[in-house]
């Protein structure tokens, strides 16, 4: 059975009103919630063996393409909690295209939950759109948060839960960029990536005047189940506090936690062979890691020309994330994607990780339309079948890094053949450029310079300089690599100064 929605006043709540075409929005009859449930929910599941959700969808559903799919959209007179002067609204999305799997929403309100059922009578089908859409309850494919994150008086898009295990937020005057993943399952592997998916959300109906919206979810796949709680902060920074309890069914190995999605196509270093006008272009320019002893790395990103893993291993971790450090229109000069106005992903472990490795994927792409940058945390111990296991950290979408390491910043990393060095060096030499900015060096006189610190894991390095860079008002440092036949080699260089590093520890692993 359930409730039409058309603002009876004491009896349902009055944001889900009638639309001006009579269309409503209606919910399932109420049952009984407590978050405690959705881990009920999830233990139980992986006490039985894995069962795919039902493939029901129709062929209408199945068969639209990618303009079709995205002529469909939802009407914002039908969002739940419209009018209702609350800190947020919610707006679902259409099954199709790469969206084929179905999601069951429930609004929480009063200690109830109550399903949000389909009806065509939500969205507005566009002229591509074959008709008609099926009438029955088939479910959604995720959903989205609106609030007032730019300006009090227009509801903004913040935050998306869609597709798999993905999710994805904005902060204030940002446009979307990477996405964010409850868990990966043996990324980059040869025997193959498993997608755990989120089956049912329960968004709670947040109070006038809070700062914070609540969402549960459940998730599954052949090899875990998990309840997840998402504690979401729209504002300046979006932050998101995960927390997530893994049952798995079988014990598991290459686990990635806190995944990290985005793009990077090229940058200044590496546009050979793209015939591009933009300068730039990607969702993020580096991996930047806070890790257990202190230190703080930054390894600029790459579009290789092979599968690449690297792994930072760790114990305790602090932070780590991918940033997107060029803000300037003119690094990217586009006018559509704004790549400037992405955000950073910073996370931030709540509680002891142990030991692992943070895990960089970076995958060849010739398109910015696919994302082919993974980053995750990989425990050292496996998660074991029948064994508990309780995630919890927090995201922020942020421009800058809510923690401060008073170092010295990586800003540039510039890489050139022998042209770069006058034309005297052999010809498989490199020329490296890094760019140091802020922290100590603004209090060091321009004449005095620190200590480069470089090393190679082969090769060999040939000495080089450092500048004062009057454009930054930092310090430029540059060296050579001679490979001597090697096809891989990890650099790391930072600035020290009286025996003690100020700068991050830039790394990088260059390859032939």
């Amino acid at each position: 059975m359930v409730a039409a929605l058309s603002g009876l006043a004491g009896k349902v709540p009055a944001a889900f009103a009638q639309s001006d075409s009579g269309s409503v929005l209606r919910l399932g009859d109420p049952q009984p919630f407590a978050p405690s449930q959705v881990r009920a929910k999830a233990r139980d599941l992986a006490s039985r063996p894995y069962e795919p959700p039902p493939d029901n969808v129709s062929a209408e559903i199945r068969d639209l393409n990618y303009d079709q799919y995205r002529d469909i959209r939802f009407r914002p007179d039908m969002a739940i909690w419209r009018g209702r002067n609350l800190p947020a609204e919610v707006q679902m999305f259409h099954l199709g295209h790469v969206f084929e799997q179905p999601v069951q929403v429930n609004i929480v309100s009063g200690g109830n939950a109550r399903h949000v059922v389909f009806s065509p009578d939500l969205f507005d089908y566009g002229p591509l759109v074959p008709m008609p859409m099926p009438p029955e309850d088939v479910g959604f494919s995720g959903f989205r948060l609106h609030g007032p994150l730019n300006r009090t008086d227009y509801n903004d898009e913040f935050a998306v839960f869609q597709g798999a295990s993905y999710f994805r937020a904005v902060g204030r005057d940002q446009v979307y960029g990477l996405s964010a993943r409850g868990l990966s399952l043996r990324t980059a592997e040869p025997e193959g990536e498993e997608f755990p998916a989120f089956r049912e959300f329960w968004i709670e109906e947040p109070r006038p005047g809070a700062g914070s919206i609540v969402v549960h979810a459940l998730l599954d796949s052949p090899s875990t189940s998990g309840s997840y709680r998402f504690t979401i902060r729209p504002g300046l920074d979006t932050v998101i506090d995960v927390e997530a309890t893994l049952y798995p069914r079988v014990d598991i190995q290459k686990v990635g936690l806190a995944t990290l999605t985005s793009m990077y196509y090229f940058g200044p270093q590496d546009r050979l062979g793209i015939d591009d006008f933009r300068p730039a272009v990607h969702d993020s320019d580096g991996l930047l890691i806070w890790n257990g002893r202190g230190e703080w790395l930054w390894r600029p990103l790459i579009n290789p020309a092979r599968l690449q893993i690297s792994a930072f291993l760790d114990e305790h971790p602090q932070a780590f994330g991918l940033m997107q450090r060029s803000r300037e229109f003119a690094k990217y000069q586009d006018l559509e994607a704004h790549y400037e106005r992405r955000p950073s992903l910073w996370v931030e472990p709540i509680g002891d990780w142990g030991e692992g490795a943070v895990m960089l994927v970076e995958i060849p792409t010739d398109s910015e339309i696919h994302d082919n940058i993974v980053a995750f945390w990989r425990p050292k111990e496996p998660l074991r079948a029948g064994e508990d296991s309780q995630f919890t950290y927090r995201l922020t979408w942020c421009a800058e890094v809510p923690a401060e390491s008073g170092l010295a910043r990586v800003t540039g990393t510039m890489i050139g053949g022998p042209a770069a060095n006058n034309g005297n060096a052999p010809a498989d030499r490199r020329w490296i450029v890094v760019d140091f900015v802020g922290g100590p060096l603004d209090g060091i006189a321009t004449e005095d310079q620190p200590v480069p610190d470089v090393s190679a894991s082969g090769g060999k390095l040939v000495p080089g300089t450092i500048q004062f860079n009057p454009e930054t008002g930092g310090r430029r440092v540059a060296f050579g690599l001679d490979p001597e036949g090697a096809t891989n080699i990890d650099l790391r260089c930072a600035l020290m100064q009286n025996g003690n590093r100020i700068s991050e520890v830039w790394v990088f692993r260059w390859s032939e």
